[in-house]
């Protein structure tokens, strides 16, 4: 029986940050874009959208930005970023608190930490999760299941009895490398097609839809 047919009582719901419970694109792409013209990288939306990945160094390389200057990018994107304020995605404040009162609720990002506990800070959802596992955190990067494999174990969970919410490709082959299962969301980052091809056990149109498909908990 494949993991996403295979009915278990759901405890725990753990998302994907950018993309899935933020509207950060906007800003994510015009950091990059800032960043590429500090560093005479000919990139433009097009460039950026073909190899967008949520492993920024993935990125890098394929922008040829050499490791000896990955330092000096981090700075500069993370300076054109803090120019930006990205807002909750649109329903993501109403789908949380629909789902604290039945599920455990975590984060699993690729962000890095300061940024996304500003960020939970500041949306005022520190209450909310009782785990959120950011870049440094784990010893590999989505789609590596080190990060979500983490957040389990510090959630005391186990991979059956949880499901995983994001919006890229990378988020889905690292859930269903630790045994979770898996929910896409559309979101605003140009992922579209490559997340359909993972085939999910579940596409959503927007994070909205979430508590629908979670209700009874099982599917």
């Amino acid at each position: 029986m494949s993991l996403c047919s295979s009915a278990v009582t759901i405890r725990a719901v753990l998302l994907d940050w950018d993309g899935t419970l933020v509207d950060s694109y906007h800003a994510d792409a015009q950091a990059y874009l800032a960043l590429f013209k500090e560093m005479g990288v000919d990139w433009g939306e097009e460039e950026l959208a073909r190899h967008y990945s949520p492993d920024w160094y993935r990125v890098y390389r394929a922008a040829g930005i050499p490791e000896s200057r990955w330092d000096e990018a981090d700075r500069l994107w993370r300076d054109f970023y803090g120019r930006h304020e990205p807002d909750l995605m649109r329903g993501a404040r109403r789908v949380l608190s629909a789902l604290k009162p039945r599920f455990e609720l975590g984060v699993v990002t690729s962000g890095d930490r300061s940024r996304v506990h500003a960020q939970v800070r500041r949306f005022r959802l520190t209450k909310m999760f009782a785990a959120c596992v950011c870049s440094e955190d784990a010893r590999r990067r989505k789609p590596n299941p080190a990060p979500i494999q983490l957040a389990l174990r510090r959630m005391r969970l186990s991979p059956r009895e949880s499901v995983y919410v994001g919006d890229a490709p990378e988020d889905i082959q690292m859930a269903r490398r630790a045994g979770v299962r898996t929910i896409a969301v559309l979101g605003p980052f140009p992922t579209h097609q490559r997340l359909r091809a993972a085939q999910p056990c579940a596409l959503l149109r927007s994070i909205g839809e979430l508590p629908g498909l979670l209700r009874g908990a099982r599917f």
